[in-house]
């Protein structure tokens, strides 16, 4: 049997990976284990903890949290999760650490894994992103020994950064795993968050960007005035508790006052899967925009750099940080021929919603021995 440890930060990458986590749960040859730490233990993030507490996994809560709002934050927190991951790692022994993206608590994991001799499985490896992620995504691989890109141009990548071919397998993204699945009814859900029975409504999921700190209150303002310029209802969820997000928290907070706009800490992932679906518009910089969205055909505004470079569906539209281009595309969104023509069919490049499937037979199936650690250059 072998014991599988998942590291799992924020409300997202456990929403993500809920279905392939259950699916690790149910094989009788995988033993699943689960350490929560970060986002999941904030109270001003909606202590999403308790989503995981109500699962069966074997969890093992680390406490350790964003205590800034700057880049220092963020790397304190890395080099504290670093010792708490070590020390449990040396209690329950896993054989496998499994990773997702490319967050600091995932860095953190590869980190010991590599050290402790652990092999480290990367889901979503390969992608082309920008800022700290696209460095911090591309070190994840390099520590890693198992791959599961989402596309075949990711494992492209992955081969290109000389990763042995035998140990990267495409599986498609996670997060389409029963995405369609036990969605609430629409007119509960604009009930349950305050919308009009009938009216148009974006939902504006929007995170800070490291490298744009200081810019980081006046970006979310430009994104929160196109859409009330537009005369569009509004879900706002809190962004990340990355470096910027609680300038950004503060500006979202002064919209408050505006009745158009609900805002939320957190939105649970069946909820917020069904906003996803019957929003007229997405707006913001969320890698779910860019990922689940074209599942349902949502037209999507993605704004600035976060998301730069990454493979996208016909339902996304560009804009930069400046309220009047973000305005303009979503007219374009709403009211443009030619553009909304081409939603009914486009496809998602993010795979079919059988990920779990394959990662789980992969990791069931591994041989784990020195061949494997001991990790080479294929060039």
């Amino acid at each position: 049997m072998q014991h599988i440890l998942y590291i799992s930060g924020t409300r997202a990458d456990f929403g993500l990976m809920r279905h392939t986590l259950r699916a690790i749960h149910a094989h009788p040859q995988l033993h699943l284990s689960v350490a929560a730490t970060g986002m999941h233990l904030m109270a001003d993030h909606g202590m999403t903890i308790d989503e995981l507490r109500a699962e069966e996994f074997d969890l093992h809560e680390l406490p350790v949290i964003f205590e800034g709002d700057d880049r220092a934050a963020m790397a304190h927190f890395i080099g504290e999760l670093l010792i708490q991951l070590t020390t449990l790692c040396r209690q329950i022994k896993p054989d496998i650490i499994l990773l997702l993206g490319d967050r600091g608590e995932m860095l953190a994991g590869a980190t010991v894994a590599t050290y402790m001799g652990i092999p480290a499985a990367h889901i979503h490896g390969g992608e082309v992103t920008s800022t700290v992620d696209e460095a911090a995504r591309h070190a994840i691989t390099k520590l890693s020994h198992l791959h599961f890109p989402a596309t075949a141009e990711s494992r492209e990548r992955i081969l290109r950064l000389g990763e042995d071919p035998n140990h990267v397998w495409v599986t498609g993204g996670p997060g389409l795993d029963g995405i369609t699945e036990g969605l609430l009814p629409e007119n509960q859900l604009r009930s349950q968050y305050g919308l009009s029975p009938k009216g148009a409504f974006a939902l504006v999921v929007q995170h800070p960007v490291s490298e744009e700190l200081e810019q980081a209150g006046i970006q979310m303002r430009a994104t929160l005035e196109a859409v009330q310029a537009a005369g569009l209802e509004a879900i706002v969820a809190y962004p990340n508790a990355d470096a910027g997000g609680r300038k950004m928290i503060e500006v979202i907070e002064e919209f408050r006052i505006n009745s158009s706009f609900s805002i939320h800490q957190h939105i649970p992932r069946d909820a917020y899967l069904g906003l996803m679906k019957y929003a007229s518009v997405m707006v913001g910089n969320s890698s779910s925009g860019i990922i689940e969205a074209a599942s349902f055909h949502t037209p999507v505004i993605n704004i600035g750099t976060r998301q730069e470079g990454r493979q996208r569906a016909a339902n996304v539209l560009d804009a930069t940080y400046d309220a009047q281009a973000i305005g303009n595309a979503v007219h374009t969104a709403l009211h443009d021929t030619q553009f909304l023509s081409k939603l009914p069919s486009c496809t998602n490049p993010y795979g079919d919603g059988r990920a779990a499937e394959r990662i789980v037979h992969h990791l069931s199936e591994v041989a784990i021995g020195p061949s494997l650690l001991q990790k080479q250059m294929t060039y």
